[in-house]
């Protein structure tokens, strides 16, 4: 239950689901945030929140992500179950592409783990009963291009209509071209004057005095009157049947929706549950951007009325401090069986009301299914009910003061509220006669304790800091304000009533001084030397806490140092283990290999019947043996020293590199080998200058003299900018152009090329190149009666220089003929990633018979 029913307005919630809006991307989503309700129901809130972080997790670990064409088509779905109703060619489009939208979400949230689990078993619950359609996506496929239009080949009756439509449209250009020029001869019209459409026909603009010079039809003027349409009455019958042939091609269109339309029509269930499934990924997508925007979690939900938050955050009011580069101060805050209830005193402007609304939106959110700004160790309850009472509710209409609005929301408060209820009440007992108001309040808050129920409370009065004080399951609370530099810290502390610093803040506001001094006269020196010692044991202990704090941070820093350097000794120790083992085990051989070499000795002695010079020789080689085998021990144990140093020493390179990586620089190293990744010395000249490369810095490729930019450094390549060219070269192929290699002999090289050609002395070899392109490059290439593979020979050079030079657009002549040369040339531009769109010439510029190529 909720109470009043503007709550949502009273602590803010209604700008979150606006915010929660804009993150959507259609209808879909909106619905399901206007249909967004509190709720107790546990379950269901775990249920939606593991929603949140399973979106999460698959933008984070996903390396395709899944589309989000996510179009609305639940009333076109709807309008089709009519027969003769059809899908229009858009509505058709954006059905194929929310399908596919669907086919991408479903193929990821299905798609089983190692252990034939699903990956996101909770977004699978949501798709329960969805289907993919994939037949329906096919059938669209064969009917639309990849913009979205009705193919040519969707039915052999279009395609037979729009090939005679492309003839008559040419044809009426050549004859419209042809009285042109005629009438451009006999001086009737400008040169400059080109055919225009009017009313869907091809005329031309022709002065008023000249229009009985050419036959036609008059298609009305221009709004000046200066100017006369003719449409001539040589193309007057062609421009009618082109006419027909549109109106064929539209009764053609429209059988071809009707037919789809009619395949999809018994799917109408499924389609709609299929946008349903759509809908719930959309808010949960909504959910997960908000929490990002936010920096918002999913707590620990406990399954009771609970409150244990650390570092929680007003939203809207952190959003509003960062527009003005501010921090907010987070809330600590506890509410539990032994303490249910805060009343919390303080200045006011101390925060007091933003502590209360920011407690009421984030409990709010939470059982919307909405992650909230709090610590990661934030435990949150769930409530039945929330009860608010926050500002003034007076009301002319139905005869309410300030003060019987607010004794109104009490009844309701204490007729309806349980153990498991919030109340949140901002200036208890406020808005009339300060004795009687405490009194009421604290008789009323007496009841909210004997009910048991929870609740956050703001007030001013004594009475109500003391009764809290004294009765148990009440707790007192207070905003921190800073005596010294006379200002509000926005910090809750619980377990001491707050001072409202009236007589601090009257001074500081320039209230004179006798008449503070008759003020303190009046509450007497007791109240003041009362609320003087509160100050400074709230002080003392705010001191205090700091010191905790700070020792508590640096027991944390040393156990977490400590740790890590176990850990290293302990990986120090394994593998010190592993290296004696080792040892160990070529010691075995190295004994087994004496053993066989002593027995082999022996038998030799007596194969040789004792002979003193063979013996002799004999035990020679076995004394040698015994010295190899000494020596080969020692420098055994000398290689155990050397490992576990070079153990340690690589350890130093890593954290060095770590730190040279965070600095954002590259250096090109020389000399040593790189124990960490084996690679060999780099192999440059010994008088070579090693130098930092940094992004942005001139650098050249090792023999060459051309001079790029370093754009980034990825392991053991390098991308560079050589003019407008990108070019990705091997890390050791690069030098610094600074770095002095052989400065000499590529100034007598730049000399000899100054002499050769004066007009590029200050140009790169590959800047000359794009210098000559540029200059012989030309916008227009005529591929007219070529045959195929010349032509696309051709065009591939062509277009090569248009990407070199930068070209935005270029026009490729092909004529109309039987339209080969131009599907060839279509074919071939779709191949190249950097052009954006090939499409025909207008009608009065060439048509279909020229072919405009745009860049990226």
């Amino acid at each position: 239950m909720l109470y009043p029913q503007n709550i949502e307005q009273k602590i803010g919630f209604d700008e979150i689901r606006t915010l929660l809006k804009g993150h959507c991307i259609s209808r879909l989503g909106a619905e399901r945030v206007d249909d967004m309700a509190f709720s107790d129901d546990v379950v269901g809130i775990r249920f939606r929140l593991s929603q949140v972080e399973e979106i999460k997790r698959i933008i984070e670990t996903e390396l395709q992500l899944p589309g989000e064409d996510f179009f609305d088509m639940r009333s076109s779905i709807c309008r089709i179950r009519v027969e003769g109703v059809y899908l229009e060619e858009s509505e058709m489009w954006d059905l194929k592409r929310s399908l596919d939208s669907l086919h991408s979400w479903l193929e990821v949230i299905h798609r089983e783990t190692d252990e034939a689990k699903p990956s996101y078993p909770n977004l699978g619950k949501l798709s329960e009963g969805v289907f993919s359609f994939h037949s329906t996506t096919q059938k669209i496929e064969q009917i639309l291009d990849r913009y979205g239009h009705i193919k040519d080949t969707a039915s052999p009756e279009l395609a037979r209509i729009r090939h005679e439509l492309s003839r008559a449209e040419g044809s009426v250009s050549r004859t419209l071209s042809s009285i042109l020029e005629s009438a451009k001869k006999e001086g009737l019209i400008e040169s400059s004057v080109m055919p225009t459409l009017r009313d869907g026909r091809l005329v031309i603009p022709v002065v008023p005095a000249l229009k009985r010079r050419i036959r036609g039809i008059v298609h009305g003027e221009s709004a000046t009157g200066k100017t006369v349409f003719i449409e001539p009455s040589a193309v007057v019958e062609a421009n009618n049947n082109i006419r027909e042939l549109e109106a064929e091609e539209r009764r053609e269109t429209i059988r071809i929706l009707q037919e789809f339309t009619d395949s999809i029509r018994p799917n109408i269930p499924e389609l709609l549950r299929a946008y349903e499934f759509l809908a719930d990924i959309e808010l949960a997508l909504a959910k997960h951007r908000l929490a990002s925007q936010l920096g918002a979690l999913i707590p620990h939900i406990e399954e009771k009325p609970f409150i244990d938050w650390t570092l929680a955050r007003h939203p809207l009011l952190e959003l509003k401090l960062k527009r003005h580069q501010k921090k907010i101060v987070p809330l600590d805050i506890t509410l539990t069986d032994h303490s249910r209830i805060l009343i919390i005193s303080g200045p006011n402007a101390g925060g007091k009301s933003v502590c209360l609304k920011t407690v009421g939106l984030l409990q709010y959110m939470l059982q919307c299914a909405l992650p909230v700004p709090m610590g990661e160790n934030s435990h949150m309850g769930i409530f039945s009910s929330i009860f608010i009472d926050i500002g003034d509710e007076q009301s002319i209409n139905d005869d309410l003061s300030t003060y019987s609005s607010h004794l109104l929301n009490m009844k309701q408060m204490m007729k309806q509220c349980s153990p498991t209820s919030l109340l949140l009440i901002d200036e208890f007992g406020g808005g009339t006669e300060p004795t009687i108001g405490g009194a009421l309040a604290e008789a009323m808050l007496k009841q909210f304790a004997t009910r048991g129920t929870y609740g956050v409370i703001t007030t001013h009065y004594q009475n109500l800091k003391q009764y809290a004080d004294s009765h148990e399951g009440i707790i007192n609370g207070s905003m921190l304000y800073d005596r010294q530099q006379m200002q509000a810290l926005f910090r809750l502390e619980i377990g001491h009533p707050g001072s409202s610093f009236a007589i601090e803040i009257a001074r500081k506001i320039g209230i004179p001084e006798e008449v503070i001094a008759d003020a303190s006269d009046i509450v007497g020196q007791d109240y003041i030397n009362a609320d003087r010692y509160l100050l400074d044991i709230v002080r003392d202990k705010r001191y205090w806490e700091g010191k905790r704090q700070s020792i508590h941070q640096r027991e944390k820093d040393m156990e977490r140092t400590l740790a890590r350097y176990e850990e290293e000794i302990t990986d120090l120790q394994k593998k010190r283990k592993e290296i004696i083992t080792s040892a160990k085990r070529q010691a075995e051989e190295i004994l087994n290999e004496s053993n066989a070499i002593v027995e082999n000795t022996i038998r030799e002695i007596k194969e040789a019947q004792a002979e003193k010079e063979r013996t002799k020789e004999i035990r020679q080689e076995l004394a040698e043996f015994r010295q190899q085998l000494s020596q080969e021990e020692q420098e055994k144990d000398a290689a155990i020293e050397r490992k576990m140093q070079q153990l340690i020493a690589r350890k130093q390179r890593k954290e060095e590199r770590k730190k040279e990586k965070k600095s954002g620089e590259w250096r090109v190293e020389s000399g040593e080998r790189n124990e960490e990744n084996g690679n060999k010395d780099h192999n440059f000249p010994k008088d070579f200058k090693v130098l930092p490369l940094k992004k942005g810095s001139s650098v050249r490729i090792k023999g060459q003299t051309a001079i790029g930019t370093l754009v980034e450094v990825k392991g053991k390549k390098a991308t560079v900018m050589f003019g407008q060219i990108r070019s990705t070269v091997p890390l050791e192929q690069l030098v610094s152009s600074d770095s002095g290699e052989n400065i000499e002999a590529r100034n007598e090289k730049g000399e000899a090329r100054r002499e050769k050609s004066p007009l590029t002395s200050n140009l790169s070899p590959l800047t000359s190149i794009i210098h000559k392109a540029q200059l012989n490059f030309k916008q227009e290439i005529d591929i007219r009666g070529m045959r195929g593979d010349e032509a696309i020979g051709l065009l591939t050079s062509y277009i090569d220089d248009a990407i070199l030079v930068g070209a935005a657009q270029v026009r490729i002549l092909h004529g109309t003929g039987n339209g080969i040369l131009r599907e060839l040339t279509r074919q071939y531009l779709h191949t190249i990633p950097q052009v954006s769109s090939a499409h025909d010439e207008h009608v009065q510029f060439g048509g279909s018979g020229i072919t405009v190529v745009e860049f990226n």
